[in-house]
């Protein structure tokens, strides 16, 4: 351990047990820590001799120091070598209520640094089981939603050719069109799990067919969805019919509206899920708004009566064995929720859905 102190200018890479990290005198840790290029940190209890990036943690490095990334991961510039990443996709251009969601990424990558390396409710070891990284932000238009849309499916066609499966923080609804594009491009149609307060699926809203509130009816269109495997939870609110989600049902989706979730616990219908969902690549949308407002009221277009967040875990860890490609929160809005938790939400969210990936160890 020392011999690695004494060296550590010679080359900008280390990897050490945790046992050997944790030896370490706490300035030391700090530096290490300091700069995620110097240090990857093998954690894992049978020191098998792979790396992964691991979080540094609170008890040696201040989570107010240091540039912002997810979870204090480091940053690189792409998804080669990883196994998931988080990405961000700031735009709000389809908005059609509360502007905001283009500083969704920001906040819930500030609010993430309480993360911590393990899931204590579920063991699950993420970081012993999957090399993550931030790789930052799709470089938007936020004066044009067509082109921003281009961007986005480009950018994930990249992400999914290097294998790695992408967890997005949003940015307003809109992005899961082109990602969606992109994933059944590699894929073929996929499963959805749609948590949102709102179904997504209208045709066209003040004459423009893209927009936070059309992505699915868009999806559908071009066969990017198996819509046998297409589940969406906790819609409710007022609507423009008697039925809101005649459409949905008409495809095949199946609609669990808020009033179904109502006082219990959402694991048997979980279990429901995962059968009828099956073995087949699946896509997660989790509009934040599905939670009631009292819980998370950062977001553009919220209704009350919504799910709890202990039900919004439930889903999450309820799609655990599923084969999950891609995930996505989105629809948190920092200017409406200045306390940050709804942002604070988002990121234990997203590190739930981290915890459900394939491939991942439990303890």
């Amino acid at each position: 351990m020392f011999s690695m102190w004494r060296h550590l200018n010679a080359s900008r890479t280390f990897t050490c047990t945790a046992a050997d990290f944790f030896s370490l005198q706490p300035r030391q840790t700090l530096f290490l820590c300091s700069d995620a290029r110097v240090l990857r940190i093998n954690p894992n209890r049978d020191f098998s001799g792979k790396r992964f990036n691991v979080p540094p943690s609170a008890e040696f490095v201040a989570r107010v120091s240091g540039i912002p990334t997810m979870a204090k991961l480091p940053y690189q510039e792409a998804a080669d070598g990883l196994d998931a990443a988080f990405v961000g996709v700031p735009i709000d251009t389809g908005t059609s209520n509360r502007p905001g969601a283009r500083f969704g990424p920001r906040h819930i990558r500030m609010e993430s640094a309480l993360l911590r390396a393990y899931n204590s409710g579920t063991r699950a070891a993420p970081f012993e089981s999957l090399m993550v990284a931030d790789i930052g932000d799709v470089n938007v238009n936020v004066y044009d939603l067509k082109d921003t849309c281009k961007r986005i499916r480009e950018a994930y066609r990249k992400i999914l050719a290097t294998g790695c499966i992408p967890l997005t923080m949003g940015g307003d609804h809109t992005i899961a069109y082109p990602i969606l594009q992109a994933v059944a491009e590699k894929h073929g149609p996929v499963g959805l799990v749609h948590v949102d307060a709102h179904a997504d699926t209208s045709d066209v809203v003040l004459g423009e067919k893209i927009g936070h509130g059309t992505p699915f009816r868009r999806c559908v269109e071009e066969g990017l969805l198996d819509c046998r495997r297409v589940v969406q939870i906790g819609l409710r609110g007022s609507g423009y019919s008697p039925d809101s989600y005649e459409w949905s049902r008409a495809q095949g989706f199946r609609v669990v509206q808020a009033e179904e979730c109502w006082f219990k616990s959402l694991a048997p219908l979980m279990a429901e899920v995962r059968a009828q969902i099956g073995s087949g690549p699946v896509y997660l949308s989790f509009d934040i708004d599905a939670l009631d407002p009292g819980f998370a009221p950062g977001t553009g277009t919220p209704e009350i009566a919504g799910l709890t967040p202990i039900q919004g875990v439930e889903i999450i860890r309820g799609c655990r064995g599923l084969n999950l490609v891609g995930c996505d929160l989105v629809e948190v809005s920092p200017p409406y929720d200045t306390t940050g938790n709804t942002a604070l939400t988002g990121a234990n969210l997203l590190f739930e859905m981290l915890c459900v990936l394939p491939k991942m160890k439990y303890y």
